[in-house]
């Protein structure tokens, strides 16, 4: 066991550490490629869900299949590195009337040590107007969700030259529009994989800077992120009650993990956003948090209303509809380079570890965690209760799984731990309550 005395008196913020050199990568990110990739995706006229899948030139399957040409050109560019798959089910609900085909294109780039450690970004293809059932009508959904769709593809491109010990799954989904189908659809194939998914970035809305009032926020990125588990039970949800962890999901460790990315870079910062999504609304990050995969949503940090889930025409004077002239290239590219750091950062750092902490009714406090694979060292770290982030760390190497904190009484502090790899590469902090494994809970 490794005692540690620590004067509390003058604690500060601190970040994860610093992480291996992207300068090169997130340089290469092409608002140009960005912009004609969400033009391409427009001129399908519509990705409706249930629109035409056979025609050669518009509607959702001519769409699907060339994001799936998209994946294959990246691959032929690093050696077939990545791996093709076409997920399918046949869906129904609320929003399909008739069973219809659904299809995501996904391009796995498997991991050289724990490949079946995986980290997801997807962005949903499909688009819609203003009559959610309009198959028809031409749905450009240049913002919504065009620009998800093109920083997934471009992320491929970026970084499907490296290679990382752990997986990265680059997932462009249909059938959000219709209920959230694509991202249930992925969630299960996940399962049926038997990944070990340690994040999921959903882009949704990343291309916009300018709200419908006029208000321009070009500074900052969303970050969505469940509180208390999806997946909790009754049990879990108890000890919470008792022990603390209603801020302490894998999810929003998550999201302190990526704002402290966009923290280190000159670039656009997150502003966290502490609800699961946005008011009365989701997103195909919800079915993993379901399953009891950390999962998170970036948006834009303002939304235009009149340019979304709009027919396209002129009222009054005011144009509407999901055009790309409503877009901002170099907003969508500073979000896609957000992504390229945060899926490098987790591809090469190893898995947060369990942990617990105990503290009950004495003048220190017990931490303990399980190991990860690849791990060189650990991190423990501390947060107020009251506080956003995490402060203090305190590092511990690889051979200790515990650490004695005295003169740290428990009742004031909430406790995490982090894993690092040899080359510094550091996981998101895993807190020691229940619930906070980056696991699901059945």
């Amino acid at each position: 066991m490794l005692t540690v005395r620590r004067a509390m008196a003058c604690l500060a913020m601190a970040a994860i550490s610093p992480l291996p050199a992207l300068a090169e990568e997130q340089a290469v990110v092409s608002k140009e490629r960005l912009r004609s990739d969400v033009r391409r995706m427009v001129g399908f006229g519509t990705r409706h869900t249930l629109s035409e899948q056979d025609d050669p030139k518009r509607g959702i399957g001519a769409a699907l299949r060339w994001a799936e040409g998209e994946f294959r050109k990246t691959s032929r560019t690093c050696g077939n590195c990545l791996e093709i798959a076409l997920p399918e089910t046949m869906a129904s609900g609320a929003r399909i009337p008739s069973p219809v085909r659904l299809i995501n294109v996904i391009a796995i780039q498997r991991g050289t040590k724990r490949p079946e450690e995986v980290v997801i970004v997807q962005g949903h293809l499909d688009s819609r107007v203003s009559d959610v059932m309009d198959a028809s009508s031409n749905a450009p959904g240049a913002n919504d969700n065009a620009s998800g769709s093109a920083l997934v593809i471009e992320a491929a491109r970026v970084l499907s030259g490296r290679r990382f010990p752990t997986t990265i799954v680059y997932a462009v989904l249909s059938g959000e529009e219709q209920g959230l189908h694509g991202g249930k659809l992925l969630a299960d194939y996940a399962k049926a994989q038997g990944w070990q998914v340690k994040a999921v970035l959903n882009n949704d809305i990343v291309g916009g800077s300018r709200g419908s009032d006029g208000l321009v926020e070009s500074t900052h990125v969303r970050v969505f992120s469940e509180g208390p588990r999806a997946d909790s039970t009754d049990e879990v949800r108890a000890s919470a009650r008792r022990l603390g962890g209603e801020n302490d999901s894998p999810s929003r460790n998550l999201s302190r993990y990526i704002a402290d990315i966009a923290n280190q870079s000159d670039g656009l910062k997150v502003r966290q956003i502490w609800r699961a999504d946005r008011m009365g609304r989701g997103g195909d990050h919800l079915p993993f948090q379901e399953m009891g995969f950390p999962a998170i949503r970036f948006s834009a940090a303002i939304e235009d209303y009149d340019h979304q889930h709009q027919d396209v025409r002129v009222e009054s004077g005011v144009a509407y509809g999901d055009t790309v002239d409503e877009m901002d290239f170099t907003y969508l590219a500073g979000v896609t380079r957000i992504n390229v750091a945060t899926l490098a950062a987790l591809a090469n750092a190893p898995l947060p570890p369990e942990a617990t902490a105990g503290a009950a009714v004495q003048t220190y406090t017990l931490v303990k965690w399980k190991p990860s694979a690849g791990a060189n060292a650990y991190r423990v770290w501390r947060r107020r209760t009251d506080a956003a982030g995490w402060t203090d760390p305190i590092e511990a190497p690889n051979n200790v799984a515990e650490l004695r904190l005295e003169g740290v009484r428990g009742d004031d502090w909430l406790f995490g731990v982090s894993a690092r790899a040899a080359d510094g590469s550091e996981s998101p902090v895993a807190s020691a309550v229940p619930g906070g494994a980056f696991a699901p809970l059945d």
